[in-house]
């Protein structure tokens, strides 16, 4: 009878349990640094993200907010009460997946025996079983794993790291499903693009308390409610730098921040969205001190790379810092008196191509102005033609109208389209591919692959637009208003290795920026044109 009874108890309370929230209180245990039951009450901003019932979910966020825990409770919630299989999206397989499997999904089955009974298989990174519903943990870089999974619910965690056109065909997962629900999550990188594109578009919710001392509906924002104390991060002082309200600049006491914070509410900034949108920073965190921000605000001040982490993964707002695109003013700069076609016949003339939907082309010839054993710090390109084609073979009439030296072209994706150009002109043309494991300006000649050669993309990228900024390169007054915009559509941003190092990569963005990988072309070309000698006839 005891038996019977509990039985009939849990699954009249299993009814019940028709909120992601209570489901989590009731069967989550947490583990340090707030270890025990379950609780909302040091992130109690991540209750009602749980609990939303919008189909597409926006989370703009600082790391370490409790975004991802968010995701793993609807990911067990959907499983568990729904049966609904699940779909989780990581930035790569290696070593996301593996890091995401052992990090935070085994810990989470270890701390609840409910969530250790309710799954039957674990052992495969990429893949969960609980009894007919499934959590698959995929990668955005391979196509060929985000397809033929039909599921109803997807979470894309650390979207801004991810391939978009991968995102765009992961979403079609859901299409197929009469209720579904996807929820993108992210630290930012810069202005418009990933998770900050898809912020704007939505409620653009912030969460918002009743100041302990005004009373009035505020929020945390930066710099407005920090106080730096002391000059640098070595001063004792800095350690009483603290938060207050923005609207009566009274101190905020970071350890009863919990207090402070229990009925505070998501207020949306954006009405009349077809998508629900949580932004939080750290200066809401309950294991983050201000003076911790204080010390990274103050290192932010000489390194861009730090301020780049400051806005990003401590502010959880996008950023673009100093000198990390080309601007206008650097094109306006950079303009001679000479039009498209116009050529002085100088010892090296080379062509960069990028492959999109139409061949993006880039001459330059080149004039040796300064003493180097680098070629490319000695030269100085003057920009010839910026152009099109839709044909690989209208390039062999640029080859020889405009005698190259030497030519790249994007190795991908018409791989034999570029290697058959290469062959019509051998020893003159390489296929390049950007790769993982190339050093600064490195070249990596594959032999098996007779026509292919692989390099560092930011080292390169790194070489080609910054001669905007130093006005070290010459371009025609009509070069196309589709070249300016292109040049300036990356951006260079940092990221912190896991040794806490900044490192510089560029990111790619919603728009075409095909003329700056042929610019780029243009830079690796230099050097090989060099290696072979001067200026020759082809035939």
């Amino acid at each position: 009878m005891t038996i019977l009874t509990h039985r009939i108890t849990e699954g009249l309370l299993r009814k019940s349990l028709t909120k992601c929230s209570v489901w989590t209180e009731r069967y989550r245990v947490s583990g340090k640094p707030f270890p025990g039951a379950w609780s909302f009450k040091h992130h109690t901003w991540t209750r009602e993200m749980c609990d939303c019932q919008d189909e597409l979910i926006i989370g703009q966020k600082a790391a370490q907010m409790g975004y991802t825990e968010v995701a793993l409770n609807r990911t067990f919630f959907d499983i568990d009460i729904r049966g609904e299989s699940v779909l989780y999206v990581l930035p790569a397989s290696k070593p996301d997946a593996s890091d995401f499997s052992s990090s935070r999904f085994d810990p989470a089955l270890e701390l609840s025996s409910h969530l250790t009974n309710l799954f039957s298989e674990v052992k495969n990174i990429n893949h969960k079983r609980a009894g007919s519903a499934n959590l698959y943990i995929r990668g955005s870089r391979s196509r060929s794993q985000l397809k033929s999974i039909p599921v109803a619910r997807i979470i894309f965690d650390e979207v801004d790291e991810m391939n978009r056109d991968n995102v765009a065909l992961a979403r079609e997962r859901v299409s197929g499903q009469k209720e579904w629900s996807i929820f993108e999550l992210s630290t930012p990188t810069v202005p418009d693009r990933g998770i900050n594109a898809s912020f704007k578009q939505s409620s653009q919710d912030h969460f918002d308390f009743r100041c302990p001392a005004c009373n009035r509906w505020t929020e945390l924002i930066f710099p407005d409610c920090l106080v730096i104390q002391g000059d640098d991060i070595h001063d004792v002082a800095i350690k009483g730098s603290h938060l207050i309200c923005k609207e009566c600049k009274t101190k905020l006491p970071h350890k009863t921040k919990h207090e402070w914070l229990k009925d505070a509410e998501w207020h949306s900034r954006r009405k009349s969205s077809m998508s629900r949108g949580f932004y939080i920073n750290q200066l809401y965190s309950p294991t983050v001190t201000p003076y911790t921000i204080a010390i990274n605000v103050i290192e932010a001040e000489t390194h861009p790379g730090k301020e780049q982490e400051l806005f990003n993964s401590k502010m959880g707002l996008p950023k673009i810092v100093e000198g990390a695109r080309v601007t206008d003013q650097d094109l306006d700069g950079c303009l001679s008196g000479h039009k498209m076609g116009q050529t002085k016949r100088s010892t090296l003339t080379t062509m960069g191509v990028d492959v999109g939907k139409v061949l993006n082309i880039e001459i330059c010839e080149w004039v040796m102005d300064r003493d180097s054993t680098d070629i490319n710090i000695a030269s100085q390109p003057r920009v010839l033609l910026a152009t099109t084609r839709l044909h690989f073979e209208e390039l062999d009439n640029l080859m020889l109208e405009y005698n190259i030296n030497f030519c790249i072209i994007d190795a991908n994706p018409e791989r034999r389209k570029a290697t058959e150009f290469a062959q019509r002109f051998e020893g003159l043309v390489k296929l390049c591919f950007y790769a993982v494991g190339v050093q600064g300006k490195q070249m990596t000649v594959h032999p098996d692959e007779e026509y292919t050669l692989s390099v560092d993309r930011t080292s390169w990228m790194d070489v080609a637009l910054c001669r905007f900024k130093g006005k070290r390169i010459r371009l025609p007054l009509d070069i196309p208003t589709t070249y300016r915009e292109q040049v300036k559509e990356p951006v260079r941003v940092y990221k912190t290795d896991r040794y806490g190092n900044p490192v510089a990569r560029y990111i790619e963005g919603d728009k075409p920026d095909h003329y700056a990988h042929s610019r780029t072309y243009n830079e690796i070309a230099l050097q090989l044109a060099a290696s072979i000698g001067g200026s020759h006839d082809i035939i």
